[in-house]
């Protein structure tokens, strides 16, 4: 009886280990959470939703316009940031009074959000540039809240982390509200992203 019960905590106790190494190798190579911190994504992503990140998503393919990407920042590889694809390798980028140009043409971005009527640069105005190869440039969805490549500059690809998947689970903290509710949104919960 004695040896049935330590067989059968060495059994569980070899699941658990086996459990965890299976967990540490998707987190590592495949998949992985993320917490919105801030509001430069709103209203694609708010503070307080909770992302996975597909990891193996650029292991394939290139990043494309428009895709969301987690990447370490540039100025400080310990943090990660999520912002849009805006520029790609070779694309010509520029930016007139908020109004985004690629490779000459006028892009109608409906998920951009502005909350100031004030007119500044780099942030609403910047002269057309190159996007070098091996290079991303990136912008918040909130654009007068985002710090993003307008200041700090391009994100290198080897920087790239994955591409924000879907939203597992979403709340809003009194602190984040305007009426200082506590709030649960399930109408985000396992909504996809881009």
């Amino acid at each position: 009886m004695e040896k049935q019960n330590k067989n059968k905590w060495r059994e569980t106790l070899d699941s658990l280990v086996v459990a965890f190494v299976i967990a540490m190798l998707i987190r590592a190579f495949c998949i992985q959470a993320y917490k919105i911190p801030s509001g430069s994504m709103k209203d694609t992503l708010l503070p307080g939703d909770h992302i996975i990140v597909n990891k193996m998503a650029y292991k394939f393919k290139k990043p494309k316009f428009q895709d969301i990407l987690v990447f370490e920042w540039p100025l400080d590889p310990t943090k990660d940031f999520i912002k849009r694809v805006i520029g790609l390798p070779g694309d010509r980028i520029k930016m007139e009074d908020r109004i985004l140009y690629r490779n000459g043409k006028k892009i109608d971005e409906q998920y951009v959000i502005h909350g100031d009527n004030f007119n500044k640069a780099p942030r609403d105005s910047f002269d057309e540039f190159t996007v070098p190869n091996g290079y991303y440039f990136v912008m918040g969805d909130n654009r007068d809240s985002s710090f993003d490549s307008r200041y700090w500059g391009l994100v290198n690809k080897e920087l790239i982390k994955g591409e924000a998947w879907f939203i597992y689970w979403s709340w809003q903290l009194p602190w984040d509200s305007e009426d200082g509710q506590f709030k649960l949104r399930f109408d985000r919960i396992l909504k996809s992203i881009g």
